[in-house]
């Protein structure tokens, strides 16, 4: 595949505005634009896709917060019917918003559900992703569930979809991920670990959330970093997400351990859990990915809009980020954490090529800044995923975008009534 006539590629130099990329023989008219590798979103929930905007879950407390995604999660009734639909949603928003590879933080399991009765939730969300051709990670979640009954699901899901972490053809993967100390115990954390290492998953949990840190300080009378230090959770294979209120001596530890984190600031700034020091946590070392989380705290899943925020807010906790520091984290930073940083190379096959032609990019002196200084929630023109064109001119291939939001809308008018 060649991709001609751009204006300025990301991780590659222009030779003459063209780019050789792995994949069928085809060309893509890339003229005016910005090429970037596909971007990865390193941290969503796909479920909440289907809770977006949902009354009583803005400007409230995390302790109000969660009851109030549970009755909505109990009231349509989660099902594989509901999750297929959902993530079709969340997935090709994705796709239309340049991400090429969506981690999935699956946290929400009816108790009710056997072990064996959780891979058919898992391959729904895979097949979403199949279905649209974007890339998956798949993590096993855990939000108080029983630690046995999480460990037995994560390791039927993995032998389900990708018994040694990553599937033959590289399109999902598979990790585990309990919530955070604040709902999951030490059990958990630990035989979660058991499944990873058995099988070769990443690990990815959540740590120094406003209710984090009080639940542990409440519950334990220790930090949740500490904990997880204690339970074998801040290791090489390990992302956290969030890290809003971490301090200097934690970033310290967290960098000696050779752990990658994932910034989240469309989710943390609305949920009021402040700004993660991006800046101290890259200067110490550690990758930096970045992540949309789900719609019950961040209503959309556009990564290059969250990039974006991600600059704005920088100065508000240290050195201010620029833009070519908050693309490489939401491409390479969220590429490494999950222990793939080929996703983060233009010529590897997932790419996106960013029209920069329009009324909203008139004056701009310098087109990867541009990218995203100006017009925050564009579209890309076309998108790239091993080496297949998912989206060409704005619009996805071969799927009917308003087939895909009417599935979900029939689904939960369905179990309204």
């Amino acid at each position: 595949m060649h991709v001609r006539g751009a204006r300025a590629i990301l991780g590659a130099p222009v030779t003459e505005g063209d780019l050789a990329v792995a994949g069928p023989d085809d060309v893509l008219d890339a003229e005016g634009c910005v090429v970037t590798p596909g971007l990865v979103n390193a941290h969503h929930h796909l479920l909440q896709s289907a809770f977006r905007t949902l009354p009583g879950t803005r400007g409230v407390a995390m302790s109000t917060w969660l009851p109030t995604m549970a009755a909505a999660y109990a009231e349509a009734g989660v099902d594989e019917e509901l999750v297929y639909a959902a993530a079709r949603v969340g997935m090709a928003e994705a796709l239309l918003c340049g991400v090429t590879t969506v981690a999935d933080h699956h946290l929400t399991w009816p108790a009710t559900l056997a072990p064996e009765d959780t891979v058919p939730l898992a391959r729904a969300t895979e097949r979403a992703a199949r279905d649209l051709g974007g890339r998956l990670a798949f993590v096993r979640g855990s939000a108080g569930d029983d630690p046995e009954s999480a460990a037995h699901s994560a390791d039927l899901i993995a032998e389900a979809l990708a018994p040694t972490g990553l599937s033959a053809d590289g399109m999902v993967q598979v990790a585990v991920g309990p919530a955070g100390v604040h709902s999951d115990s030490e059990a958990t954390f630990r035989l979660m670990a058991e499944v990873a290492s058995r099988r070769g998953l990443r690990r990815r949990t959540q740590a120094n959330e406003q209710v984090d840190v009080a639940i542990a300080m409440t519950r334990y009378g220790r930090r949740p970093l500490d904990l997880l230090d204690e339970w074998g959770w801040l290791a090489p294979d390990v992302t956290v997400a969030h890290l809003c209120d971490v301090t200097a001596a934690e970033i310290a530890r967290l960098a000696a351990a050779g752990v990658t984190a994932t910034h989240a600031p469309g989710c943390d700034l609305p949920m009021g859990w402040g700004i993660a020091p991006v800046a101290a946590l890259r200067a110490a070392g550690i990758t930096v990915g970045l992540g949309t989380s789900g719609g019950g705290s961040n209503d959309a899943g556009h990564l290059l809009a969250d990039a974006r925020l991600a600059m704005q807010v920088s100065p508000l906790v240290g050195p201010p980020l620029s833009a070519l520091d908050a693309l490489t984290m939401a491409t390479a930073g969220s590429a490494i954490g999950l222990g793939r940083p080929e996703l983060a190379s233009v010529t590897g096959g997932d790419l996106c090529v960013w029209d920069e032609t329009g009324v909203a990019d008139a004056g701009v002196a310098e087109p990867i800044a541009g990218l995203l200084w100006a017009s925050p929630g564009r579209r890309p023109r076309h998108v790239v995923v091993a080496g297949r064109v998912v989206v060409r001119d704005g619009h996805l291939v071969g799927v009917d975008e308003r087939e895909i939001t009417s599935a979900l809308t029939r689904r939960l008018t369905a179990s309204a009534r």
